[in-house]
């Protein structure tokens, strides 16, 4: 099903491919496995999965209300309809890193972030963000080191540490956690292009920026980022704040109006999603249950 042509393991050889190539990966967010299929079809390195996004799905805020299973079955919906790495935020690690690798590496995830907040976290671009201990990081990142059976399957660390200890003391945990085994390291709310300098010039490994909308950091151009030395940029939530946006200002304009008339040409058209999910592929399953023709609708 999905007419996806690549297993799990070629996906995280090739997000490592595409690391020693030195040119930055652009990784927008998916709020559903639709959104992924677009994603690739546009031409976007990997996808992406926010915990913030799987929260707001669920209409939570991003405060570690979701779990392993809420998280893990999502990620699997999506990474299984693309062709692309997808790479998952799971936020604190849902309280046994052991178990959260494997499931997700058995979901065909290629690479995971964890952070070192602790467990009642919240967004990392608000204020007041608590953090754990730099040891007890370092214990969490060696346990999913340890867990994973692919050497592909990147294990990312998140540290918000900047914005509560200061840029200098987040680079030397960052430095901790890369002795303990994370392969990437993300740089939580930098501000500007001053600080993202630093940490590329501190840290000796692959670098991670998120830009994120409405947050503490500029958003800069994804070639800015490259020129730095960044090696991947994230935009998490994007997709999902253009859709409720769009949503949102549909839905008030039909209970005003009474009808969507107005609304059409702000629509994706019927042809245009069976395009997107393959319709009339489904006929080579079997043709004497399935004969789908699309031609003729809008």
């Amino acid at each position: 099903m999905h007419f996806v042509d690549k297993k799990a393991k070629d996906k995280r050889i090739d997000f490592t491919n595409k690391l020693k190539t030195g040119k930055i990966l652009r990784v927008p967010g998916a709020y559903n496995p639709l959104t992924a299929k677009l994603i690739e079809e546009i031409g976007y390195d990997a996808v992406y999965v926010s915990g913030g996004v799987m929260s707001n799905d669920l209409g939570y805020p991003d405060i570690g209300l979701t779990t392993l299973e809420d998280v893990s079955n999502r990620s699997k919906q999506i990474a299984r309809v693309t062709n692309l790495p997808t790479i998952v935020d799971i936020d604190t690690g849902f309280k046994n890193c052991s178990k959260t690798i494997k499931s997700f590496e058995k979901n065909g995830i290629t690479a995971i972030h964890i952070e070192d907040q602790i467990d009642q976290k919240r967004c990392g671009h608000l204020d007041n963000k608590e953090l754990i201990p730099q040891e007890k990081m370092v214990k969490k990142i060696k346990e999913c080191v340890e867990s994973k059976k692919d050497n592909n399957f990147r294990i990312i660390a998140r540290s918000d540490a900047k914005s509560v200890e200061g840029l200098d003391k987040m680079i030397d945990r960052c430095k901790a956690y890369i002795d303990a085994g994370a392969e990437i390291i993300f740089p939580e709310a930098l501000h500007n292009e001053k600080e993202f300098e630093i940490v590329r010039k501190s840290l000796d490994v692959y670098l991670l920026a998120n830009m994120t909308e409405f947050g503490k950091s500029r958003l800069l151009d994804y070639k800015v980022l490259e020129n730095i030395g960044f090696n991947i940029v994230i935009y998490p939530v994007t997709t999902q704040r253009l859709a409720m946006k769009s949503v949102e200002e549909g839905l008030r304009a039909i209970f005003v109006d009474g009808h969507q008339n107005n609304l059409i040409d702000k629509m994706q058209t019927r042809k245009r999603l069976y395009e997107l999910v393959e319709y009339e592929k489904y006929n080579s399953l079997d043709e004497k249950i399935y004969n789908f023709n699309t031609e003729g609708h809008e």
